[in-house]
């Protein structure tokens, strides 16, 4: 496979190969964490469209991870330097397990992490990832975005639509691979800050870092 060829394929528009070319390398640490996330795209590259739910949740718990250290979340994200990193799910779990099995015993930088299943928004504010599975109806996942817009919460959904409508990150199918779109003015409007990397690896991303 031509991963230089993938990456080029995705990349959107000339402004994001120019601000591509001209990013400062971040040391073998970013490069392997690059490495990483391809490792993942190959992985689901292998698993069919019908292929079981725990495969697929499997795979998407790994981008889950890697999603998150390539994302830089502002001043007064976390209530303290110690604290961890939380991933939430909201609604019915989708994942079985597979996402506390694959962040057990993890890192995000100096920060250990944590899983919460959430059923009601209270307790949301405190994530800095939340995944809204397609379960939830486009109505609660709405819901879920309008309570958390501008909060500095990384959220990824599987429903279709779901970066349009005001999510950061949709996995989508494409057709037996899994991918997702961005929408990067929402992640800006947030706060946080994605590296250029992770956008060559989207389908589709949707507006810029400044939010235009």
């Amino acid at each position: 496979m031509n991963f230089s060829g993938t990456i080029r394929g995705v990349v959107k528009t000339r402004k994001w190969r120019t601000r591509l070319r001209g990013e400062h390398q971040r040391g073998p640490l970013l490069s392997i964490l690059l490495l990483a996330i391809w490792g993942c795209a190959m992985v689901a590259g292998s698993i069919p469209a019908q292929a079981n739910s725990t495969s697929e949740y499997a795979v998407k718990a790994a981008f889950l991870f890697h999603f998150a250290q390539f994302v830089e979340w502002p001043a007064g994200a976390f209530k303290g330097a110690n604290s961890p990193l939380t991933y939430c799910t909201f609604g019915a779990d989708p994942f079985r397990g597979s996402l506390d099995e694959s962040l057990r015993g993890k890192t995000i930088g100096e920060r250990g992490i944590r899983v919460q299943h959430l059923k009601q928004a209270e307790g949301i504010q405190d994530c800095q990832v939340l995944f809204i599975g397609g379960a939830e109806s486009k109505r609660a996942a709405a819901g879920v975005l309008a309570n958390v817009k501008g909060s500095a919460i990384l959220t990824v959904g599987e429903s279709q639509d779901f970066a349009e409508d005001g999510g950061m990150i949709e996995f989508c199918l494409e057709g037996n691979k899994i991918r997702f779109n961005i929408n990067l003015a929402t992640v800006s409007a947030a706060k946080l800050k994605m590296s250029a990397r992770l956008l060559t690896l989207a389908k589709t991303v949707i507006g810029t870092q400044g939010g235009s």
